[in-house]
């Protein structure tokens, strides 16, 4: 039997943009629809929306409409394409923007023609993965100096509501020294979606970026599938054509909300807060496409997480603290130096980067800290050493100099400044590193770096 081409009838339910079809023979069908697989609404003989199978049981499929159900009769047709969702993948899809489906929406030429990658495959063999070593700069001090991006490296950007966390983001994208750069858009405003497509394009990197966006005004259905459209390609583009691609996905709490939405819909039963139990091992599978491939590129993802109220325990965020490896933490407008890290900054610090970088990382870090522990005193009224004032100026200078999101410096020159920063407000013999790196990088009265 073509699937194909025949026409099935009996739709029992319509409850948001879920459909239930029974269907009478599909234990006698020779290619019987499968989850996921992806089937085309027919109305009064029209193409009305694509759908994908969401649910099997006995002689009831359930359909998730991409472009929702409104107006849709229970008299409509659905013809099942025994197939899933496809990405474009071919060397024409650089520059060019895509919806939820996997559609051009930049009015730029046609794709139909082109070479496709089957989505939602299966998450890579270990046996494939080798150890994550190279660093990816990104010239952003509280990034490159003190947690380091590591390719193959899965991590989040934890901020709240009304942070410039997607400004940030979309600096990442620019300044990267990554061969691609795929952008996943979940849910995002008009405005957001525009700021960043002017961003790369102001930025001249939109021949090196491919982005994936969903509208918060688009179907809830296609912001499930942003996310597994981009890796796809980019892990196509790793293990085929090697290249060191870089994954931003914003916002993975609207991507968790409408997994809630489309669960809510099916009257799955809710877990924590709503969301359904399976949330832990839905963002695990798309995270886990980070990967380092043996003898070929790699895929690294860095995604915004947005915490509601500002609350960590919140499901999506304590639940990818538990998958990912490590955070940054944008509060206040800065990346936290007490909330964020990088937990595979370890396999490159001193290694990649220059010697004296984890002594200047841990001292900058240790002074900043002991310096905000000054402040506090201060505003208590407690008498401050002459140590404490040199703490107070240092802890203020740093903030200006390294915290600032739109300060942009390379690695070595940030390390550098770090040096003369140091001499800028202790003695050198104060400053407790080892004595040989002292000698060597110590800034001099000119605050120029020795070396």
């Amino acid at each position: 039997m073509d699937l194909g081409l025949t026409s099935y009838k009996g739709i029992a339910s319509i409850v948001g943009d879920i459909i239930n079809l029974r269907v009478s023979d599909v234990a006698t069908m020779s290619t019987p629809p499968r989850n996921r697989d992806l089937a085309i609404i027919e109305q009064n003989g029209e193409f009305f929306s694509l759908a994908q199978i969401i649910k099997l049981s006995d002689d009831l499929v359930s359909l998730q409409a991409f472009s929702g159900t409104k107006g849709l009769s229970n008299n409509a047709s659905v013809r099942f394409l025994g197939e899933t969702m496809q990405a474009i993948y071919s060397e024409n899809i650089f520059g060019r923007i895509f919806n939820g489906s996997g559609v051009p929406i930049d009015n730029g030429p046609g794709l139909t023609q082109e070479p496709k990658v089957a989505i939602n495959g299966p998450t890579v063999n270990p046996v494939s993965r080798v150890l994550a070593s190279r660093m990816i700069r990104t010239n952003i001090p509280m990034i490159d100096v003190f947690n380091c991006l590591v390719e193959s490296q899965k991590i989040p950007i934890f901020s709240v509501a009304g942070e410039p966390f997607n400004k940030f983001l979309g600096r990442i994208g620019v300044q990267a020294d990554a061969d691609v750069v795929i952008f996943a858009g979940l849910g995002l405003i008009f405005d957001d979606y525009y700021s960043f497509k002017k961003m790369f394009e102001d930025a001249g990197v939109m021949s090196r970026t491919v982005m994936y966006v969903n509208l918060a005004s688009d179907p809830v259905v296609e912001r499930l599938m942003v996310p597994d459209l981009a890796l796809a390609v980019a892990e196509k583009l790793a293990v085929e054509e090697g290249k060191r691609v870089l994954v931003l996905m914003t916002d993975m709490t609207a991507y968790a909300d409408a997994m809630k939405e489309i669960g809510i819909a099916m009257e799955h039963i809710p877990s924590n807060r709503g969301y359904m139990g399976d949330l832990y091992s839905q963002l695990a599978r798309r995270y886990e496409k980070a990967c380092d491939f043996r003898g070929a590129g790699s895929v690294t993802i860095l995604s915004v997480t947005t915490m509601p109220g500002n609350d960590v325990t919140h499901p999506v965020p304590d639940n990818t603290g538990y998958i990912t490896e490590g955070q940054f933490y944008l509060h206040n407008g800065v990346i936290d130096p007490f909330g964020s890290l990088s937990r595979l900054k370890q396999h490159v610090i001193g290694k990649q980067t220059r010697e004296d970088h984890s002594q200047i990382m841990n001292t900058m870090i240790r002074y900043y800290s002991e310096g905000v522990e000054a402040e506090q005193k201060q505003a208590m009224a407690f008498d401050l050493s002459e140590f404490d004032h040199k703490l107070l100026k240092f802890s203020q200078l740093f903030k200006q100099q390294f915290m600032r999101l739109d300060i942009s410096m390379a690695l070595e020159p940030a390390l550098d400044a770090c040096w003369v920063l140091l001499a800028e407000c202790f003695d050198k013999e104060e400053v407790i590193i080892k004595q040989v790196l002292k000698d060597k990088y110590w800034a001099g009265t000119d605050g120029k770096v020795s070396a």
